[in-house]
Formats: C-alpha cells, structure tokens, sequence
C-alpha cells in the first residue's frame, strides 16, 4: 500500500504564511511528479503547483510569487510554502503523486487526504 500524508494546515490570517507538508509511504519504488491541489466550497478541485523529480516547477496562477513548492526526493516529501495569504486562499489543499510501487510496472495516481486551511480577513 501506498499513503500520502498531509500535514500543516490551520487558521491564519490575510497576508499570514503557511508551510504544507506532504509524505508518501509505504511500497514505494519511485516518485515522479509531485503536486498540490485545492478545492473550494462549491468550487472544483484545481491545480496549485506540480514539481517534477528534477525539480522543474509549475505554477497556477493565482499561486506565482506567493507559493513556492519543493521536495526532498530522499524522504518522498513535497512541500508547499504559502505567503501573502488572502481569503480566496481558504480551501481543502490535498497532495498528488506519481508513485511507481515496488515490483509493479508503471505509475499509478495518488491522492492525500486533505488538509484544510482558512484564511481570515
């Protein structure tokens, strides 16, 4: 089994920073691409930022000059920093990964379980 664990949501408030964190666990062979995602009240789930293996990055957005994710390929860890936060922020952040498992052939798609984080005005 492979686990995505989400951690360092809360409460905070408008131009407060956040650090999310995010581990995978379990049978795992390789990690490719790593991500974070939000969804709002009402709203669909939409792509914060995606880092690859190497490091390349992507940002939605709404996230350029205000999030910066990273990971530490040695602990299958991806984390997201959040700064200059504003209400429109507020939103369940949930983790993604491309996880190859050990003596299985090829990637397959995972999720977190979610972790909320609300910003005040």
């Amino acid at each position: 089994q492979v686990q995505l664990v989400e951690s360092g949501g809360g409460l905070v408030q408008a131009g407060g920073s956040l650090r999310l964190s995010c581990a995978a666990s379990g049978s795992i062979f390789s990690v490719n691409d790593m991500g974070w995602y939000r969804q709002a009240p009402g709203k669909q789930r939409e792509l914060v930022a995606t880092i690859t293996s190497s490091g390349s990055t992507n940002y939605a957005d709404s996230a350029k000059g205000r999030f910066t994710i990273a990971r530490d390929n040695a602990k299958n860890t991806v984390y997201l920093q959040m700064n200059s936060l504003i209400p429109e922020d507020t939103a369940v952040y949930y983790c993604n990964a491309e996880i190859r498992r050990r003596f299985n052939i090829g990637y397959g798609n995972y999720w977190g379980q979610g972790t909320q984080v609300t910003v005040s005005s």
